[in-house]
């Protein structure tokens, strides 16, 4: 068996590489796995099985991946700080220095609010797969926080309330809100679609292997073939499609109030 981390030879009883001194504890199994499935393919006559005992493998490796990756509370600390706070401190720090320090149009605000959190959500989703709820509970986190802390910004200058005072100052503030919550929604929805794309790359050499197999077949004259590229299509573009709307909410809610007034 070979290191993960550093491909030197290793011992099937040792737990440490003794190249590189990592911890080989996590990966044993996984390296028993590979070990026994590069025996089996070395065995296969079939070009196709050959292909899909390769896909088998890196479908094998992903899965160790997730198991390894698992939520734990210093990775959730983590992932709140850095996709969650930093854009808040962002967002608060660009409504500083438009509103207070440069004193400049708020429009430019709306749109610096709109772009700041759809990267941060695009390559948190774009890594690997996560639950929808929590964070779906951060972005209403965020999007609230950051409006109150913008109006707890223009008190300290101008001394007025911090909360809105009636159902006009509401509106505006569930409007700008949910230009924001639809910004990350938007990078949630454009990260989870390059993340099943690069999933469904991984996984290619399986359905080639199953489209050699079927594309002798047929179902009520009805390719099985086609059938396949027109569910992949759909597959594929479809999270586009829901993201370009998302990302058209974002900006209607963003701008309506100050395009309107």
């Amino acid at each position: 068996m070979n290191c993960p981390y550093c491909l030197s030879a290793v011992s099937e009883e040792a737990h440490v590489c003794k190249t590189c001194s990592r911890d080989l504890y996590l990966f044993k199994p996984m390296m028993a796995k590979i070990a026994g499935l590069e025996g089996q393919l070395a065995a296969i006559p079939s070009q196709e099985a050959y292909e899909l005992r390769i896909a088998e493998l890196e479908y094998l490796l992903d899965e160790q991946d997730r198991k390894l990756s698992n939520r734990s509370f210093f990775t959730w600390v983590k992932d709140v700080a850095m996709y969650l706070v930093v854009p808040l401190l962002l967002l608060l720090l660009a409504h500083w220095l438009i509103a207070v320090v440069y004193d400049t149009k708020m429009i430019y605000l709306r749109i610096i609010s709109m772009i700041i959190p759809l990267p941060f959500a695009y390559f948190l989703f774009r890594g690997h797969a996560h639950k929808l709820f929590p964070w779906f509970v951060g972005v209403v986190f965020l999007a609230i926080a950051s409006v109150i802390g913008m109006s707890w910004i223009t008190s300290l200058v101008d001394h007025s309330p911090v909360w809105p005072q009636n159902l006009f100052e509401w509106k505006e503030v569930l409007e700008y809100s949910a230009s924001i919550a639809f910004s990350f929604l938007t990078g949630m929805l454009l990260g989870g679609v390059a993340y099943a794309s690069k999933q469904r790359r991984r996984q290619a050499s399986i359905m080639n292997a199953l489209i050699k197999v079927a594309s002798s077949q047929s179902a009520g004259g009805v390719s099985i073939q086609g059938v396949f590229g027109i569910m992949k299509t759909l597959q594929e573009h479809g999270g586009t499609v829901v993201a370009l709307g998302t990302t058209a909410i974002s900006i209607y809610t963003g701008l309506k109030g100050i395009i309107g007034s």
